[in-house]
């Protein structure tokens, strides 16, 4: 019998549901539901809404019912470094902060002023990041935050859902990693750093690993949507571990990129690289599956894309691509990482300013604001990958983009124009199906990450970009390491 996986896979924006399943045709995947993941603001600061993502669950748990599918196990991704508070009595304290919240800002040197920037990085092999959870819980007890006083677990998002799900509390090692508190080379909560903000062990859920059973379906949530006793399976609980599990590839000498709001581009090791090369470029050392660490560097993606376009009224992607693509080339660029694009209020107005202030033309259309997008993303590319290429002990022959970045087939060549390397694209829906393979692992029916990329390789189209005009390229290039080297503070006041 069809053995169907029930894969949650949540990111910065929206959410869905989906059915997995591998047969005799190869893996095949169906969407049961989708929906939206908002930010609330209040009174300056943002919030996740993880009842309505719960409720969201449920109800594709409920439209699984009626269909009277039998459902072998459910697994939960999303993003990474929020967490929840959880209180004695086992309730959720409050909304949890999301990552975008401003009270971070500043908030890594601080901290640095009582353990050494260095140590933290000896000890975590992790990319400082102003709002990863070692500075949010930080930034929390320093300001004698309540739900942060009177918690007596915490949870991060993924563990949160499958809490609320099973009534089981547990730290999933790929989602933990992200936080900036697991040692890089014990894999485990570090508790030097869990004693620099008071807490300890105790006060986080069972440390799991991938493919690990979290419980089952509470009582609850069986009567609420029909279900049996389900399984509840560890998948990589951070959506780019379920994202690069899914890389279709046939050997191990490539490198991703992981290409949604956030672009995440590593290569796989396995064993962390902490080093002072590794520290001084700012690359993180991120738990993956079957024992691997994700090599890789954040970059800011599609968020610059997403931004505008709500500022736009949510003009098709397609026509903003065709417009973008007829439009003049290297006309101006960004720093895509630059802490200006972080959460601006305006982002059109911000990438102009960011032109105008480094003397280069303003993007004064979409068209031109969208090129000058896509092409300093390429860019920036090119910089991750040329260090990711003299890190790597194996030669990097492709690069494979995954996720939802892997339909723009502009940036995609692009990408393959500005790294000189041949990129293939797919699958869109990387996180959603690593999710349901890792589940798969762990019922038997795919023996190890090896066989599960060949049957992803087999079921999945894929689409192939070779580099073009290399020349010219080369020259933008150069313009764009010189205009970061060069650039000054910007004013948007």
């Amino acid at each position: 019998m069809k053995q169907r996986f029930f894969a949650v896979d949540l990111g910065a924006t929206s959410g869905r549901t989906i059915l997995g399943s591998l047969s005799d045709k190869g893996l095949e995947m169906e969407e049961i539901n989708r929906f939206p993941n908002r930010l609330i603001e209040v009174k300056g600061h943002f919030y996740w809404d993880i009842y309505v993502l719960y409720q969201n669950i449920v109800d594709g748990l409920k439209l699984a019912a009626q269909r009277e599918v039998e459902i072998t196990s459910i697994g939960i991704d999303t993003w990474g470094v929020d967490f929840v508070c959880v209180g004695e009595d086992g309730h959720i304290l409050r909304q949890p902060y999301a990552y975008r919240d401003p009270q971070t800002i500043g908030a890594p040197e601080v901290f640095f002023s009582r353990v050494p920037r260095s140590r933290v990085y000896e000890l975590t092999g992790i990319q400082v990041m102003n709002f990863n959870s070692l500075f949010q819980l930080d930034t929390l007890r320093r300001n004698n935050d309540s739900a942060l006083a009177a918690a007596q677990k915490i949870l991060f998002i993924p563990d949160a859902l499958s809490y609320m799900l099973s009534d089981e509390m547990v730290t999933e090692y790929t989602i933990a990693t992200t936080a900036q508190l697991v040692n890089a080379k014990t894999r485990k909560l570090e508790q030097e750093l869990l004693t620099s903000i008071g807490l300890t062990e105790k006060n986080f859920g069972r440390f799991v690993y991938p493919g690990e059973t979290i419980g089952s379906l509470s009582k609850y949530v069986q009567e609420q949507t029909g279900l049996g006793v389900i399984p509840i399976i560890a998948v990589a609980g951070h959506d780019t571990g379920s994202a690069v599990a899914a890389v279709p590839a046939l050997n191990g000498n490539f490198a991703y990129l992981s290409s949604g709001t956030w672009s995440l581009m590593g290569i796989e090791t396995d064993a962390p690289v902490v080093t002072t090369e590794t520290e001084a470029l700012n690359f993180t050392n991120e738990g993956g599956v079957e024992g691997t660490i994700r090599l890789l560097k954040n970059i800011c993606g599609m968020w610059l894309l997403e931004r505008c376009r709500s500022e736009w009224g949510g003009i098709s992607y397609s026509e903003l691509i065709r417009d973008a693509q007829a439009s003049e080339p290297f006309r101006s660029f960004i720093n895509p990482d630059d802490e200006l694009f972080a959460n601006p209020a305006y982002m059109e107005k911000t990438i102009c300013a960011f032109c105008s202030t480094t003397g280069q033309p303003i993007p004064d259309n979409r068209a031109r604001v969208v090129r000058c997008i896509f092409e300093s993303l390429a860019l920036r590319y090119r910089q991750v990958l040329e260090n990711l290429c003299k890190l790597s002990s194996k030669p990097i022959e492709v690069l494979h983009v995954i996720g939802g970045g892997s339909r723009n087939d502009l940036l995609n060549q692009f990408t393959a124009n500005a790294t000189g390397k041949t990129v293939i694209a797919g699958p869109s829906e990387a996180t959603a199906i690593g999710n349901v393979m890792v589940q798969a692992m762990a019922a038997g029916v795919s023996k190890n990450i090896s066989e599960m990329r060949r049957q992803i390789n087999a079921s999945i189209p894929l689409t192939t970009f070779q580099p073009q005009d290399a020349e010219v390229w080369n020259q933008a290039y150069v313009k764009y390491r010189a205009l970061l080297n060069d650039k000054s503070n910007i004013d948007l006041k």
